[in-house]
């Protein structure tokens, strides 16, 4: 699929790196390609393909900014576990989260300057015994981030008693879910986009009773996706690329490829730690992103 055309946002000071205090022009890989970067197919030209080929009847209409530089990487973590292993349940969630200890911090979250909080929320259930968690796909018709796949979530507002209630506030907007059964049974290590000045605080949430009902909100959200857990953890479907960034760093990009979607990026990589913890394949620190 070629890059996108029409306007870009326009890249934020770069905040200090945390490892070495270089600080170099942070772009996103939708930026670069946007502004023609080296690395990346001249404006007009495609974008290459998956480094791995993607199983029949899977992958979305998501517009990946792959650069020229991509290549494969690692397998699923779980991909060695038997197929029982990749079944977990609501109370194997519970049990693992909650025993996880306390959330590693984005190491971009504490540097002067970052001061833009935001949650997104998890929400898992059972139907008949198999576990399934709830995404939701953003509108052709956004600002940013048009068509991908994510978890419902948002900046904090003023009013928000802390990041828990923004996580729930915002999940009620999004797909009109009845937020007053979400139990919080854990939180994901924290991280933050690539050109942000904000950071993510991921909540884990259980939901008894079965499938919820959700509205997706026409402004925001085109689709409700209710995914059952055991697809996700198919190894055939997942799929990790190592990409070079303009400062030269290099980064894994993880990727669920659904019937009709494909999930990526930040939400990539935050399921690919949820589902790791719920298969003791992938603990604290072992998010994948800043």
């Amino acid at each position: 699929m070629p890059p996108p055309e029409g306007p870009v946002d326009p890249p934020e000071e770069a905040v200090a790196d945390p490892v070495d205090g270089y600080d170099p022009p942070v772009l996103s890989a939708r930026q670069a390609a946007a502004e023609g970067m080296a690395g990346w197919p001249e404006p007009g030209q495609p974008f290459p393909p998956p480094t791995l080929p993607v199983p029949a009847g899977r992958g979305g209409d998501q517009i990946i900014p792959r650069p020229l530089n991509a290549r494969a990487g690692a397998p699923a973590p779980w991909a060695h576990l038997p197929t029982e292993r990749r079944r977990p349940t609501l109370a194997d969630a519970r049990r693992v989260l909650r025993a996880a200890g306390p959330p590693v911090h984005s190491e971009r979250e504490r540097l002067p300057g970052i001061d833009r909080a935001s949650a997104v929320l998890a929400p898992l259930y059972e139907v008949d015994g198999e576990l399934h968690v709830v995404l939701t796909r953003r509108t052709w018709d956004l600002r940013s981030h048009q068509g991908e796949v994510s978890f419902p979530g948002g900046r904090q507002d003023e009013d928000d008693a802390d990041l828990w209630s923004t996580a729930l506030r915002e999940t009620r907007e999004e797909i009109a879910l009845d937020t007053t059964r979400v139990e919080q049974v854990g939180e994901l290590d924290h991280l933050a986009t690539v050109t942000s000045r904000s950071f993510i605080v991921p909540y884990v949430g259980a939901l008894p009773g079965g499938r919820p009902e959700t509205v997706p909100s026409p402004a925001e959200v085109s689709a409700v996706l209710h995914v059952p857990v055991a697809e996700l953890l198919d190894p055939a479907i997942y799929r990790e690329e190592r990409w070079t960034f303009p400062w030269a760093e290099d980064r894994p990009i993880f990727f669920f490829e659904l019937v009709g979607d494909t999930v990526w990026g930040a939400t990539g990589a935050m399921l690919r730690q949820l589902l790791g913890f719920l298969t003791g394949t992938v603990g604290r620190g072992g998010l994948g992103h800043l």
